[in-house]
């Protein structure tokens, strides 16, 4: 098991975070599968590619030959057979474990026996992902921080019965994607999400509650702590809806410190999911 025999990468999910795993990993060098489950979505992964690419060349980052020759190592398809010949392959489908599980149900019927299987799961335990095969110490967590192109980290989590040489493995192709890897122990929302999701959750509460406003609660935290953006705003590009679905997921595994803020359900019941809807806790044009 060596990170020098994957050349081909499948990446199942061409949302924001697929596309942005299959962007990095063509850019360096990988030949890339990615796959949908429609061909609508597909096409709107490889215009979130496209679009990230274009800001790439206007920055001067990459060539427009550079870009292209990125966008040409990346192949779209509907089909989950299609990623049968890919050495490695990332799930990065809805954060629901049923679904996570029949994916990687199907994976197990078609994929290479030597294949790394892995999961950008966020909050959701790798063993409980890898029951659904008979190989469980082939899958480990790859989990990419949103947005792909740009974090510099990659969590790395290790399931009950994750090979070790795996996650060396796991460890290698983050880093040769120019990335800084640490790691977790399969334990729910692993380090980045047990720490940030409950940062948000108060911030949401300090603001319901009076504390201050949004503005100042935000800045009090980017200029209090150095952090790039406060809470709130980081909700915002999140999805409130990914915040809260992260946040329930840990409500349940570890109790009532992480119970979801009143606010937080209330601005997802009324749509209002943050940035990609246009409004949140701000508004975005």
């Amino acid at each position: 098991m060596d990170v020098e025999t994957i050349d081909r990468v499948g990446v199942i999910g061409a949302g924001t975070m697929g596309s942005g795993i299959a962007q990095v990993a063509a850019t360096h060098g990988y030949d890339v599968v990615m796959r949908d489950i429609e061909q609508e979505f597909v096409e709107n992964g490889f215009e979130t590619i496209d679009d990230s690419l274009g800001r790439l060349v206007s920055n001067e980052t990459l060539t427009e030959d550079e870009a292209a020759d990125v966008r040409d190592r990346i192949t779209g398809t509907t089909d989950l057979e299609d990623l049968a010949d890919c050495d490695l392959i990332v799930e990065a489908a809805l954060e629901d474990l049923d679904i996570k599980r029949d994916i990687f149900g199907d994976l197990d019927e078609i994929a290479a026996d030597d294949a790394v299987l892995a999961t950008n799961t966020s909050t959701l335990s790798i063993t409980s992902i890898a029951s659904a095969t008979e190989r469980p110490e082939s899958v480990v967590g790859l989990h990419f921080m949103n947005p792909v192109p740009v974090m510099p980290g990659v969590e790395i989590v290790v399931g009950e019965q994750t090979d070790p040489e795996l996650v060396d493995v796991a460890h290698e192709f983050a880093e040769d994607l120019g990335k800084t890897t640490w790691e977790s122990d399969d334990k729910p929302g692993f380090v980045t999400n047990r720490i940030l999701m409950p940062w948000i959750n108060e911030g949401i509460r300090a603001f319901d509650e009076g504390v201050a406003t949004k503005d100042d609660i935000d800045a009090g935290m980017e200029l209090g702590t150095n952090v790039p953006m406060g809470p709130l705003t980081l909700a915002d590009h999140i999805g409130l809806d990914i915040c809260l679905h992260a946040t329930e997921t840990l409500h349940e595994e570890l109790g009532d410190r992480y119970k979801p803020a009143y606010l937080l359900k209330r601005k997802v019941e009324a749509g209002e999911l943050g940035k990609k809807t246009g409004s949140g806790f701000y508004e975005y044009e």
